[in-house]
């Protein structure tokens, strides 16, 4: 892996690594935990604002894990300059969501087709009309069919990117799952904005840390360690 002679505010790489696909948790104990789980040759990349970055090998292929940090404005960031001064090719969110849907319980696995939100953040395109953040066919499908292969069960559809955690409306979880949107967090309608105005790949695959509409959830180290299907789905995606 050639070494990366660029820096940003909020990326320094201290001429560490930074490779073509990155796993983007948000909490970036989670990005640690999957760099010393799953990767080999690991070097740390990042350190800025302890927004933890790795760059290591999964099964002889180049990856990157960077936490991403909660919303859009963060996420977008970071993905904007992975991209721009990095040379990111591929940006994969691996995140937890609420889920929107009764039946959809604790650990079930959604992969966002695309990405509803509140936000403001795609107007700054000048777009006319309504722009549809959607993540890429190429990834969705290689990450269906390789759980499909495993006997794992994925849910692919809409998800929420929200920009608001304590809203002040509490019906608006209900408008939304009644247009079939499977589950919420809070980042993926601006990943998959940046990615597609710069030309590259992005795709968002959760685990449900909690369901809205049945009160369970889980815990804040499961949430950080436990959630490893995801993981497992989302890093052989360095190899396509």
């Amino acid at each position: 892996m050639p070494a990366t002679t660029a820096t940003t505010p909020h990326i320094n790489p201290q001429g560490a690594p930074i490779a073509e696909t990155v796993l983007l948790p948000g909490d970036p104990l989670r990005a640690k935990f999957i760099a010393e789980t799953y990767l080999e040759d690991v070097v740390q990349f990042n350190a800025v604002r302890n927004m933890l970055g790795f760059t290591g090998t999964f099964q002889g292929h180049e990856v990157s894990v960077m936490g991403s940090g909660m919303g859009i404005p963060s996420i977008s960031l970071y993905a904007y300059e992975l991209i721009h001064f990095f040379g990111a090719k591929k940006l994969v969110r691996v995140g937890s969501c609420g889920s929107l849907q009764k039946d959809l319980g604790l650990y079930e696995v959604i992969i966002a087709q695309g990405a509803c939100t509140d936000s403001d953040f795609v107007s700054q395109y000048g777009l006319p009309g309504h722009y549809a953040p959607i993540g890429s066919f190429r990834l969705i499908k290689d990450t269906v069919e390789r759980a499909d292969a495993a006997g794992i069960t994925t849910h692919v559809g809409n998800i929420l990117s929200a920009d608001v955690f304590y809203n002040h409306d509490s019906s608006v979880n209900d408008k939304w799952a009644a247009m079939g949107v499977l589950g919420v967090e809070m980042e993926s309608a601006g990943l998959y904005s940046v990615a597609a105005e710069a030309g590259v790949e992005a795709m968002g695959i959760f685990t449900v840390s909690d369901n809205i509409v049945t009160g369970e959830k889980t815990t804040a180290d499961e949430r950080q360690t436990a959630f490893t299907t995801m993981m497992e789905l989302a890093l052989p995606l360095a190899a396509i």
